[in-house]
């Protein structure tokens, strides 16, 4: 496994860099609708991952955010899940939260991960039962016990929750729940449907470094789904992850449907 997760370092890495060059600069932007900017980057980077990618495993299928949904990946043992650019917004705003993120999925689990993230000059990868690394140095979740005091990566948080410390928070979701993994957050949550390329190479390099990972009601997660969706997310130190998944179960029986 390990000269395929080399080879991929080295495409996102590819990706990640012709990214950073038109970075700041001048390029098409526009809305897939109200509030999901993309930009002409985001498909160059698409077409760039899909066709090494899809060089180097012929027999994987694919799911991407920028590229139309094919059912064959259903059929398929192999899949690779991509986003791009995640944290789109941040990229467009001349911000460095975002990121070039890659999961191959086997049997609808991600067994090899990479975030290439070339503006913080910061590169992820998993394999599964491997670890978990970032630039060379293997990541571990912290040592957390108590849910009061938690660091999360927000903007503000809810009345109920003020009893979490603010940190910087990335517009990317991928590095956010990263930064569980290195220990520079203990909790990252979200309550709402989102899409599988958003979260699959994340959640191996969380679930590498120790982190509890789940859905946001708690249950496992699973890729290369019919309709590549999960109800939200939930990556914690380990020692805190069923009480998140306490206090947040009534908000997320309401807002499940």
């Amino acid at each position: 496994m390990a000269p395929l997760l080399d080879a991929v370092v080295e495409i996102a890495a590819a990706a990640g860099q012709m990214a950073l060059a038109r970075w700041r600069t001048d390029f098409r932007r526009w809305e897939k609708e109200p509030g999901s900017p993309v930009c002409e980057v985001d498909l160059d980077a698409d077409r760039m991952l899909h066709a090494r990618l899809s060089a180097l495993l012929p027999e994987a299928g694919w799911l991407s955010e920028e590229t139309a949904d094919a059912p064959d990946r259903l059929a398929r043992r192999h899949v690779w899940v991509v986003d791009p650019i995640d944290g789109t917004r941040d990229y467009i705003r001349g911000r460095e939260g975002w990121a070039i993120s890659v999961a191959l999925i086997e049997d609808g689990q991600p067994v090899i991960a990479v975030l290439d993230a070339p503006a913080r000059r910061e590169r992820w990868s998993a394999t599964a039962g491997r670890g978990a690394w970032r630039n060379g140095v293997r990541l571990a979740a912290g040592d957390r016990t108590a849910l009061a005091g938690a660091r999360v990566p927000a903007d503000v948080l809810p009345r109920t929750d003020r009893d979490f410390v603010v940190v910087a928070k990335p517009n990317s979701i991928a590095l956010r729940m990263a930064m569980v993994a290195a220990d520079e957050a203990d909790l990252v949550a979200t309550l709402r449907w989102g899409n599988e390329w958003d979260i699959a190479a994340a959640v191996l390099i969380g679930a590498e470094a120790g982190a509890g990972v789940s859905d946001a009601l708690g249950a496992p997660l699973a890729f290369n789904k019919r309709v590549p969706q999960a109800f939200g997310v939930v990556v914690a130190a380990p020692g805190i992850h069923d009480a998140a998944i306490e206090r947040l179960a009534e908000r997320a029986a309401a807002l499940a449907g």
